[in-house]
């Protein structure tokens, strides 16, 4: 791993995919946009199996949204190592979710706890 890799992954949520996460959260009503969970379960992907992969704990997430995500709108979500401190097994990753204009929804950053960081 080095500063500056990157994984990303792209996915829609239909109107049936919010009414299932709704329905086992508790929630019954409606809704017009994607609930902000799903989308933070875009950047936990990235981290646990893709970069770094499995054996990462999630230390710290911090997330911004920055407006609604239509149903069924193509999300990109992005994580970038932007330190790796290799004597605590840290890595600090900047995380981004945006659609296929460019337009960012979500962006943040995560520190994460892996066995084997690299320099």
């Amino acid at each position: 791993m080095h500063v500056g890799d990157l994984a990303t992954t792209t996915r829609s949520f239909s109107t049936e995919d919010v009414q299932t996460f709704l329905s086992l959260a508790g929630n019954e009503t409606a809704s017009a946009s994607v609930p902000e969970p799903l989308i933070g379960a875009l950047f936990s992907y990235l981290l646990g199996v893709e970069l770094p992969g499995f054996g990462t704990n999630y230390l710290k997430q911090e997330m911004r949204f920055l407006a609604p995500v239509p149903i069924g709108l193509p999300l990109t979500a992005t994580v970038e190592i932007t330190q790796l401190r290799p004597d605590k097994h840290l890595a600090d990753l900047a995380t981004i979710c945006a659609g296929p204009d460019g337009t960012r929804y979500c962006e943040g950053r995560a520190l994460v706890l892996i066995k084997d960081v690299g320099t």
